[in-house]
């Protein structure tokens, strides 16, 4: 079967889920002609043929690029330099310094700047009579957690934040005249002057640690740090508005986590499933090899969707739901194999906090308005979702 998978315009209505359940069900592999993609890709949904893809002994790799757009013709410059597209012992090696940052051993330092950004959003929401928590809340909350890690300064992470909001989907008011394009490039030129003054004046933060390895160049340690922004938080963003959305969607959530707060673990994995902010991963063959029955010729682009395998359901018993105690839940939110999401326990720390203190407040959300979904085939998120909160 062929069809343009690449089409932004599949993703911005619900009817994706019904798509991605059939091709999910019957292990569909389809191919998409070139077009966004130069030389087209194969696509694979089903939660075993996923899962292969991104096996550790998987002969494919993420080194010409992890998104729809790039093959081994077309190959990502940051290939085998930034974390997310590379291999082997430099992966490794960026794992080893940029992983103590994102992990749980970090979170108490942080624990601080968390629960002061979870206060402002509560107070910021109960003096709204709605909010749009596409806007004002999901970008927030990582954003501020991933300025932290990498170390910019409190006087500059407002403006920062900001930038990365409309680079990634936002819509900030003080950048109508700049594109995200120009949004991003103003984010490249920042890490530019941060890697300078972090030169000069080192600190307790990544920057200072990438600097201070002596292996990478200051281009690295500038790709690495862009890694770590987009991927704090232009995912998190998304599983953060995404928790309203469930609460106003199945209306018992919020008192079942206030009357057992110790479910919070297992409802954070459930959210991570449900909202799958990361659609897709693309990796390119090493060799000629087969997924399921269908040949993979080698150079050839393969998309696993994400968002498809974690609503499989011969692995999730009613996949559309969101069940706050689903067990097992071995869903694919954060990837698995070599490129496992590298700070996930950053991320559920993030989405824990969220929840205990939501569901300590408010008994209810309400949509005030339209759910919008961002036009994207990368990223499954929200570019609006207006609400109004029943508080305690």
């Amino acid at each position: 079967m062929t069809l343009d998978l690449a089409d932004p315009d599949l993703y911005t209505t619900d009817a994706r889920f019904g798509m991605w359940q059939e091709y999910a069900a019957s292990d569909a592999k389809i191919w998409s002609d070139p077009g966004v993609s130069p030389s087209g890709f194969w696509s694979v949904f089903s939660h075993r043929d996923v899962s292969a893809l991104l096996s550790p002994k998987a002969p494919f790799t993420s080194e010409h690029g992890m998104m729809i757009g790039f093959d081994a013709d077309h190959s990502d410059s940051s290939g085998g330099r930034m974390l997310v597209v590379s291999e082997g012992g430099w992966h490794s090696v960026l794992k080893r310094l940029i992983g103590p940052f994102l992990s749980r051993l970090r979170a108490p330092e942080l624990r601080s700047v968390l629960s002061q950004e979870v206060t402002d959003i509560v107070e910021r929401m109960k003096s709204q009579e709605s909010t749009d928590v596409a806007v004002e809340v999901g970008p927030r909350l990582p954003a501020a957690i991933v300025c932290e890690v990498i170390g910019v300064p409190l006087s500059e992470r407002e403006q920062l934040i900001e930038l990365t909001n409309h680079a990634f989907g936002g819509a900030e008011s003080s950048f109508d005249k700049m594109t995200p394009a120009e949004a991003h490039t103003e984010i490249l030129f920042y890490f530019h002057e941060l890697i300078e003054r972090r030169q000069r004046e080192p600190g307790p933060d990544l920057v200072s640690a990438l600097l201070a390895d002596g292996r990478l160049s200051t281009e690295d340690v500038l790709v690495n740090c862009d890694n770590v922004l987009i991927g704090g938080n232009e995912t998190t963003r998304h599983s953060i508005t995404g928790a309203f959305h469930v609460f106003q969607k199945f209306p018992g959530t919020l008192e079942a986590l206030h009357a057992d707060p110790e479910l919070a673990d297992r409802a954070v994995e459930e959210l991570v499933r449900w909202t799958s902010p990361a659609a897709h991963v693309l990796r390119v063959a090493t060799q000629d090899c087969v997924i399921g029955d269908q040949e993979i010729g080698k150079g050839q682009a393969v998309v696993g969707w994400l968002a498809a395998a974690n609503r499989d359901e011969r692995v999730f018993r009613d996949p559309h739901a969101f069940l706050p105690g689903r067990t097992p839940n071995r869903h694919l939110g954060f990837g698995t194999g070599p490129h496992h999401c590298l700070g996930a326990a950053l991320a559920r720390v993030e989405l824990r906090e969220l929840l205990h203190r939501f569901s300590a407040e408010s008994r209810g959300v309400r949509l005030r308005g339209e759910v919008n979904w961002m036009r994207s085939n990368l990223v499954q998120g929200y570019s609006s979702l207006p609400v109004s909160v029943d508080w305690r």
